[in-house]
């Protein structure tokens, strides 16, 4: 059986955003492939500490139960692979990081402009903090339901709807806020600073 779908007849025109279901040169799959850079951490949400640094008045380190007691929300949405994937109409289950901003935004400098995230396993990727507030970013635990699996960035992953998915660190453990732009491991190795899937942005021109 084929990992991909690649009739477009039976997708709706648009997602919930009013942009093509289907990204170009993206196609449609029910499977959920694992794509990985390096070994899958094993991360035990009872170890598990979520921390704020970089241009930061006072840094703030919340335990799995505190990050769990802050306001979660479950979005309906699609999830786009830089590897010409796509999966369509999943619950993700989380925080979303604009819900995060209203509680941290005392305590972030106001020449903080952009987001780095740090994963577990030592994986980066950056986002302009306008972007953070704007695009339904979350730090999603839960995934059609159930905890999200540890091979797709369980216990705790970014997930960003309207970015291809590499702009979503699995396994995050930090945000660092800074007043400049700086690149991530992918960015660093080629990869599009932007990660617009509607504009195929996919690599550095």
């Amino acid at each position: 059986m084929s990992l991909f779908k690649s009739s477009k007849k039976d997708l709706p025109k648009e997602n919930s955003y009013g942009m093509a279901k289907l990204p170009p040169g993206q196609l449609h799959t029910e499977k959920f492939p694992v794509l990985t850079y390096g070994p899958v951490p094993a991360v035990n949400p009872a170890d598990w500490r979520f921390e704020i640094t970089g241009l930061v008045t006072e840094r703030r380190v919340w335990t799995w139960d505190e990050f769990m007691a802050l306001p979660q929300t479950t979005i309906h949405a699609d999830f786009h692979c830089v590897t010409h994937w796509s999966r369509f109409d999943d619950d993700w289950t989380g925080v979303m990081f604009r819900d995060l901003w209203e509680i941290i935004r005392d305590v972030v400098k106001p020449e903080a402009t952009h987001v780095m995230q740090h994963a577990y396993g030592g994986y980066t990727t950056n986002l302009p903090l306008a972007w953070m507030i704007e695009e339904d970013v979350m730090l999603a635990h839960t995934f059609n339901g159930e905890p999200l699996p540890p091979e797709h960035g369980g216990p705790m992953r970014v997930f960003t709807p309207k970015r291809y998915a590499w702009k979503g660190a699995k396994w995050i453990k930090g945000l660092e806020f800074m007043d400049r732009d700086r690149p991530g491991f992918w960015e660093q190795n080629g990869y599009s600073n932007s990660a617009n899937p509607w504009k195929e942005e996919r690599y550095w021109e």
